[in-house]
């Protein structure tokens, strides 16, 4: 990792606050993946086997940058910016104000994690979570697992530590919108806000609840639609399990989802983990959607193998829509 210390760094003029940072750093981090992977369904230009099907090349990799600078304020906040470049594409750029006892304020506009978003699926995993690389044809972009609860794509997250036993979320994605570049404004498109928060309770050793709510843009013009989401997960010992439901009602239709999902981890030992995850969701309207997945992965000091197999029927509800996703890799952190 490479660490600049610079002096004199100014953030959030008086604009947003009346004070200045004196003092910041600046780190840039970076991983490169190397992948082996197979999906049902891929399919390229070339020669095909006796069955009708192509089957494209199936190494990949991958590399990212990521930058961080962080500086703290004369009244003793702290504000940080984060920003990664991932096969040269610009993501997760994030920015976050720590003011202490009062909380922290943080803007991210390429992710989900906001209010109900940060819990959406709380279940204990190796690797990836059972709905990766899940989808109709194998292409990775005709739509995965059903019933998930979402805080938006680009907005504001506060989040604040009320006591050793409880936590809470709140976020606001306004307009639903994508964003738009610094200064500029969005219009087209737009739709409605999405609002939601959650709470985390730690009420005993190993033992942690959450419960998370909110509104989110619906398909239907002005309209929201009401997400739910509530999970409970439990460390004993080397294992780990967990429990989550989620509830999304659709407005303007009866095509309701409500989603189940269970995960189970062993730790085999510090470097060494593998685990379970089982996915249900139930759609008022349509046929039941079932997906299950393993993941197992082991790690020496900057190097990671994993590996993960998840498969699943009737996805997005339809009959005979089935999807089969293998990956293993080789990440190295520097």
């Amino acid at each position: 990792m490479i660490n600049w210390k610079k002096a004199g760094l100014t953030a959030l003029a008086g604009s947003l606050v009346a004070t200045s940072a004196f003092a910041g750093a600046m780190t840039v981090s970076g991983t490169a993946n190397l992948t082996y992977t197979a999906n049902s369904g891929q399919e390229d230009t070339g020669e095909a086997d006796e069955g009708g099907n192509h089957d494209g090349a199936r190494w990949g990799m991958n590399k990212s940058l990521s930058f961080s600078g962080s500086g703290e304020l004369d009244n003793g906040w702290t504000v940080s910016v984060s920003n990664t470049l991932a096969n040269g594409s610009s993501s997760g750029v994030g920015l976050t104000i720590d003011m202490g006892d009062m909380g922290s304020l943080n803007y991210e506009s390429s992710t989900g994690a906001r209010g109900i978003g940060k819990i959406k699926d709380m279940m204990p995993t190796a690797d990836e979570d059972v709905g990766n690389g899940i989808d109709v044809d194998g292409s990775g972009t005709a739509g995965g697992l059903s019933g998930t609860v979402s805080g938006g794509t680009k907005g504001f997250h506060y989040a604040k530590t009320v006591s050793d036993m409880i936590e809470i979320g709140i976020g606001y994605a306004p307009k639903s919108q994508a964003g738009s570049a610094q200064g500029g404004v969005a219009g087209t498109g737009a739709g409605e806000s999405n609002v939601s928060g959650f709470v985390k309770i730690d009420p005993m050793d190993g033992l942690e609840i959450g419960l998370g709510a909110g509104e989110a843009n619906s398909a239907t013009a002005a309209k929201t639609d009401d997400h739910l989401t509530v999970y409970a997960t439990y460390v004993w010992g080397n294992f780990t399990v967990g429990y989550q439901v989620s509830e999304v009602e659709t407005a303007g239709t009866t095509a309701d989802d409500e989603q189940t999902r269970f995960g189970v981890l062993y730790a085999v030992n510090d470097e060494m983990s593998i685990s379970y995850q089982n996915h249900n969701n139930e759609d008022t309207t349509a046929t039941d959607e079932e997906a299950s997945g393993w993941s197992a992965s082991y790690t020496s000091g900057g190097i990671t193998f994993k590996a993960h197999r998840n498969t699943a029927d009737d996805v997005s509800n339809a009959t005979s829509n089935e999807s089969e996703h293998t990956e293993i890799g080789v990440t190295f952190a520097f």
